[in-house]
């Protein structure tokens, strides 16, 4: 393996692992707030245990995400440092008020808000966990600006062979950066419902092992986290159309892959259902097509022609040199079709779910197979956004800052295969511990249940504080 293979190999694990729990915690932290909301709201204790419930796996997940950020940020000076030198100057400002602002916004308040039950007032520790949600959206926005960047670059200028940035206020209204922010939040927003919904749909299974109580909050929890996917799962289909139509012009031969055509599709356009590609030919194999679907939803009428990836290698060519400029098509082709299939079996899931969990016939919780399914959707949003991140990365081959600077130029000059083999599986161990860990400490959680703090407490304060009690004399 060349070292740009396994400098690319340790980038793409260590982003995707860490992505697992970047939109878990801001979901599930959105979902907890809404939960001790309708505690302020209605003084109904049972919101209260939910939220002391789902807070516990929300501080899971903020926990190995902060581990997993560590690591992919050690990653990128051990591997990629001509890269930060060359995007240090724009980076620099927004990665900076991420760490200094928004983290520890986050951080603060969530140890204010674990460590103030019964301390301060029920308004004031709800306010605590809105602004744990502010920072984690903050600390997303200012990565997404950074990241957007090397989609769009904007507001700088190359002087001694860096980008050096001109205009911040570009940097923050980048029309990737919109698209960008407003995909991953909806997405968040999406996830944390799934996972509220379906976990309480795993235990709902073993239902006549649970009381009455801890049976009517899971209930409660599936409901709520409906509700919550069903609006993030409408929002991430809206947003997700307007970023699929920004890339005609943005980045054409991503839209291209993403589409599978190598030839211009003319006027109207066909979609392509399912095909294969044979990328060293740089030919269709096969391809099923469905005629004007492709013009519909790239211009939202049946008419207008979509340009292949031939033409835009092309002007790519013209514009910046010859070099290979086809990304993985197959690759982009389907991920793109299961991030979208996933997203609308999210959204399928979320509408049925709560039409089935209604007040005068919730057949849902006596239907196994109906909970099997709500349970096994808790994987789809994390399967949905691994496959959009390596649409977005794969897409953009080869830069890594869109038309400035390639991969090739990116990586450390003093790195070795030896050493990124290691490191490699170093990571992959790690994060393996952790991903292990992180499930059974969630299982844990889910097998103790939303009643578990309260027994502990009633069990501590029903104990005799009398010695004699049991009989000594």
């Amino acid at each position: 393996m060349s070292i740009v293979t396994l400098a690319r190999f340790q980038f793409a694990m260590t982003t995707i692992f860490h992505f697992f729990f970047v939109p878990f915690t801001i979901g599930t932290a959105l979902a907890v707030a809404i939960m001790e909301l309708c505690y302020v709201k209605t003084n109904n204790e049972e919101y209260k245990k939910l939220t002391k419930f789902w807070g516990n796996i929300m501080l899971l997940s903020f926990a190995v995400g902060v581990v997993t950020g560590i690591i992919q940020e050690f990653q990128f000076g051990m591997n990629w440092s001509d890269y930060s030198r060359f995007v240090g100057d724009i980076f620099g400002a927004p990665l900076a008020v991420e760490a200094l602002l928004a983290f520890f916004m986050e951080s603060t308040f969530l140890g204010l808000w674990m460590f103030t039950w019964d301390k301060v007032g029920k308004k004031l520790h709800a306010t605590f966990i809105w602004l744990v949600v502010a920072g984690s959206m903050l600390s997303a926005m200012w990565i997404l600006a950074a990241n957007s960047f090397m989609q769009h670059p904007v507001g700088y200028t190359i002087r001694h062979g860096r980008a050096e940035m001109t205009d911040f206020l570009a940097l923050i209204t980048n029309s990737q950066f919109f698209y960008e922010y407003g995909h991953v939040i909806t997405g968040a927003i999406t996830m944390g419902g799934i996972i509220v919904a379906g976990l309480a749909a795993f235990r709902l299974l073993k239902k006549d092992k649970l009381s009455a109580t801890t049976t009517n909050l899971y209930k409660r929890s599936v409901r709520l986290g409906l509700v919550i996917s069903l609006i993030g799962s409408i929002s991430v289909m809206g947003i997700g159309d307007l970023q699929m139509k920004a890339l005609l012009n943005d980045q054409p031969m991503k839209f291209a892959a993403m589409e599978g055509d190598y030839k211009d599709s003319g006027d109207p356009a066909a979609w392509t259902v399912v095909a294969w590609a044979n990328e060293a030919k740089h030919e269709e194999v096969f391809g099923v097509k469905i005629p004007y679907m492709l013009s519909i939803l790239s211009y939202g009428k049946p008419s207008g022609s979509v340009k292949g990836m031939d033409t835009v290698n092309k002007e790519l060519t013209a514009k910046y040199g010859k070099r290979n400029y086809y990304p993985m098509v197959n690759t982009l082709f389907y991920s793109f079709r299961l991030m979208a299939a996933f997203g609308v079996l999210m959204f399928l899931v979320s509408a049925l779910g709560l039409f089935f969990t209604r007040k005068k016939n919730p057949i849902l919780y006596e239907k196994k197979w109906m909970l099997w399914i709500m349970g096994l959707t808790t994987f789809a949003p994390f399967l949905a956004n691994t496959f959009g991140w390596m649409i977005t990365e794969f897409g953009r081959y080869p830069w890594t800052v869109y038309g400035l600077f390639t991969i090739q130029q990116s990586v450390s000059p003093n790195v070795s295969v030896t050493s990124l083999l290691i490191s490699n599986t170093v990571y992959f161990l790690l994060f393996t511990s952790l991903a292990v860990t992180m499930i059974g400490l969630v299982v844990r959680e889910l097998k103790k249940g939303p009643e578990y703090e309260e027994e502990q407490l009633r069990a501590v304060t029903n104990a005799s504080v009398d010695p004699f009690d049991k009989g000594a004399f």
